[in-house]
């Protein structure tokens, strides 16, 4: 029953096309009379439906979100600072190993939120995608589910050159990780002491399952691709979160 819970209370935000369209038809009236309500200094119109004001981790969720979040994870100077105050990290200089490997807008990311995080080198990318998760799902999620709250995130790492893994083999392709674009996570530390693996816990009953289904449905909604247990025993014991993709969740 908790599982099912957690599938039924998972936040959708719709097919990334459909949900383009609604902000183009958002900022399309917004542009038939709307540049005063947008530049005013004493507009009425909140942070968050607002075009021009910058993304800001916790503002509420709306059908400007998205836009603005894919905006800010492209520009390397706006995702640092939506980060600032929101996230443990230090600003490092981009890594060149080849043009197939590489880390552009390189941070090394210690927290999210208060979330701890062995250190990783990883996209800012990256990091501001975990912070909109950790803020808008794994929180809410670990409050409803464990009645405790998120401490840390277990990770395998960022950061590989190396081909695509599949079931058959490597493949001739070049994985997200070879360029930083994608996370794969483990588990999760609590504020009470407990503590969740994939491998272990995915499969399970109550709470803690509960919770996991919770944090993928949860990372659907702010990573471009999102691969789960679910998806094929390569991902037994992670999800593998992407900042690049077209909004597969499975």
């Amino acid at each position: 029953m908790a599982q099912e819970a957690a599938q039924k209370k998972s936040k959708k935000n719709g097919h990334p096309i459909l949900r383009g369209l609604a902000v183009f038809a958002f900022l399309g009236l917004l542009g038939l009379g709307g540049f005063h309500l947008v530049h005013h200094p004493d507009t009425p119109l909140p942070p968050q439906w607002n075009p021009i004001k910058p993304l800001a981790i916790s503002d509420p969720v709306t059908l400007l979100t998205q836009w603005k979040l894919d905006r800010t994870a492209n520009d390397g100077p706006a995702c640092l600072a939506a980060l600032d105050g929101v996230a443990t990290l230090d600003n490092l200089n981009d890594l060149e190993t080849s043009d197939q490997c590489h880390i552009r807008d390189r941070v090394a990311l210690a927290a999210i939120g208060v979330a701890g995080l062995d250190n990783i080198e990883t996209r800012c990318a990256i990091a501001l995608r975990l912070a909109m998760w950790e803020h808008h799902s794994l929180q809410p999620a670990a409050r409803e589910f464990l009645g405790t709250e998120l401490t840390g995130i277990n990770h395998f790492g960022s950061y590989s050159c190396r081909a695509m893994r599949t079931l058959s083999g490597a493949s001739s392709r070049m994985s997200t990780h070879a360029t930083a674009d994608a996370i794969d996570i483990a588990g999760f530390r609590f504020a009470d002491g407990q503590s969740i693996q994939l491998i272990r816990d995915w499969g399970g009953q109550g709470g803690k399952a509960a919770f996991l289904r919770a944090a993928r449905d949860g990372a659907c909604d702010w990573f471009k691709l999102t691969l789960s247990p679910d998806y094929n025993q390569l991902h037994a014991d992670h999800f593998h979160l992407q900042s690049t993709g077209w909004g597969s969740c499975r």
